[in-house]
């Protein structure tokens, strides 16, 4: 099962960096290039431990639905989403926020595994997880931008 680690340094408090990263409406911003958009459960604000968010969207041209749960909350250290329906057989990110002289530095861990057996085995290898990373780093340089732009 491929596994993603990605750690970004930001210059922002650990609180501001949590909060923004379980906002559903910064999510839909970050996401803007593949269009997704929430369409049940929390679909709007900030989500906390337990809540579930269906996501809309499309990637590789293929429209895509998935619902999350937050399935561990620790304001704010960390929080874990897990896939509850969707394209994925497993999905599991882990968000870690962790206070450093300068800000935060937020890691994120994703374990995932595509349906489809051997099948989804040679797409994780040849075109996911670049794809997922690709995404997640989209995001985290979002996330970068919004916390350090003069307000």
């Amino acid at each position: 099962m491929p596994t993603i680690v990605l750690t970004t340094e930001i210059p922002a408090a650990p609180e501001a960096c949590f909060a923004l990263s379980l906002s559903v409406d910064a999510h839909t911003a970050s996401m803007r290039r593949s269009g997704e958009r929430a369409v049940a459960g929390v679909t709007s604000g900030v989500m906390g431990p337990g809540d579930t968010v269906t996501w809309r969207a499309r990637h590789f041209g293929v429209p895509i639905r998935m619902t999350s749960r937050i399935s561990a909350h620790d304001a704010p250290h960390r929080f874990v989403d897990e896939q509850v329906a969707g394209p994925f057989r497993r999905w599991w990110h882990e968000h870690r926020f962790e206070g450093t002289p300068g800000g935060t530095r937020m890691t994120d861990t994703v374990e995932f595994a595509a349906p489809a057996g051997a099948l989804g085995r040679w797409v994780e290898r040849l075109v996911l997880t670049r794809y997922m990373t690709r995404l997640l780093r989209t995001r985290n340089d979002w996330l970068v931008a919004t916390l350090t732009a003069p307000r």
